[in-house]
């Protein structure tokens, strides 16, 4: 960095208030960084976006009043050149694959923060991805599957909430039968033994949260 440079802005977007604070002292403690502000949650999170404009914000993926992949999809409609890095707990596949698929350059476990947090801030500036390797190796054993879709993610929601076949296809409008043959392609494509075990998969691969 020049002297004429400034340095690269970081915004956090995450509802621990601890957490915010440990970015803010990693950021401000690096040479070319600054920490620009912190949100709690998507609402403060999508004004001070808007304000700060930063060059990199870390976006937790769940947040109290809205999906942090909704936000996101409205930072980049609104800033299509938005360099966003993921932040979660969770290190399903299916999760990463999904943000990286909306747009987000980075990805990282919030367990991974102290090691790759610098790492990733600096390469996602640069306008490069940033995916850990553990989860680059999940996300490559997956390649060629095929992705369940947004009707077969409604039917195993509701399996994993506990309702039968006959309440999934009254709340959904569509048939029994129909709702079998949903089942029957989710325990294909996730190779799963039964509906339990489906939701299983589906939980540890970050399909949905319960």
């Amino acid at each position: 960095m020049t002297d004429t440079q400034a340095p690269a802005s970081v915004l956090a977007i995450d509802d621990h208030a601890l957490l915010r604070e440990g970015i803010a002292a990693v950021v401000d403690g690096e040479a070319g960084l600054r920490y620009a502000g912190g949100a709690g949650t998507a609402h403060e999170g999508l004004a001070l976006f808007r304000a700060l404009r930063p060059d990199v914000t870390l976006l937790d993926i769940l947040l109290p009043d809205r999906s942090g992949l909704d936000l996101m999809a409205t930072l980049r409609a609104e800033c299509p050149q938005a360099r966003i890095i993921v932040l979660t707990t969770y290190r399903g596949d299916a999760l990463a694959s999904r943000a990286l698929k909306a747009g987000a350059l980075g990805y990282l476990l919030k367990s991974m923060l102290q090691s790759d947090l610098l790492a990733a801030i600096h390469a996602v500036h640069a306008g490069r991805r940033y995916v850990p390797a553990e989860i680059a190796i999940e996300l490559s054993a997956r390649l060629g599957e095929q992705d369940l879709s947004a009707r077969e993610l409604e039917v195993l929601r509701r399996v994993a909430d506990g309702s039968s076949n006959k309440r999934i296809g009254a709340d959904l409008g569509i048939s029994e039968q129909t709702v079998k043959g949903h089942l029957k392609n989710i325990l294909g494509k996730l190779a799963a033994r039964d509906r339990t075990h489906a939701v299983t998969i589906a939980l540890q691969r970050g399909f949905f949260s319960v």
